[in-house]
């Protein structure tokens, strides 16, 4: 080894080892997965309006905490509409693995705070204007 060489091993080898970051938490990839998941629902009645198939489909309005949203992940992959597009095809495989993940690997680690069926088929819509106090 050349005496030009060994200096610059020798810092290659002295510098710390790159930060890594956490790996993600069961929690935190249901919760991710299922935002994806959802907008990926809102991308798909935006740009496939046309297709009388999509309007058919069941909505996609997730809460992980909501126990009923097992059962509309359930529904929505059972759901025969749309079987050969393939958007919703991905779109499914999505919801698949998200009805993995919640009833399998992360059983343990979910909870559910509410069991309204209806908060998942008739979303709240989130108001960010005061309400009118001359009202």
């Amino acid at each position: 080894m050349t005496p030009r060489l060994l200096p610059a091993l020798l810092l290659l080898l002295a510098r710390p080892p790159a930060a890594q970051p956490a790996p993600p938490t069961c929690y935190s990839r249901m919760l991710s997965l299922s935002r994806e998941v959802t907008a990926d629902f809102q991308r798909l009645l935006a740009l496939e309006p046309w297709e009388a198939c999509v309007s058919y489909l069941p909505g996609l309005y997730l809460d992980i905490h909501n126990y009923c949203v097992l059962a509309k992940l359930r529904d929505f992959v059972a759901s025969p509409q749309c079987w050969k597009m393939a958007p919703v095809e991905a779109l499914k495989d999505k919801v698949r693995k998200l009805y993995t993940i919640m009833n399998s690997f992360c059983r343990r680690d979910l909870v559910f705070l509410s069991d309204d069926c209806n908060a998942l088929e008739y979303p709240v819509p989130v108001t960010t204007a005061l309400p009118d106090p001359q009202r």
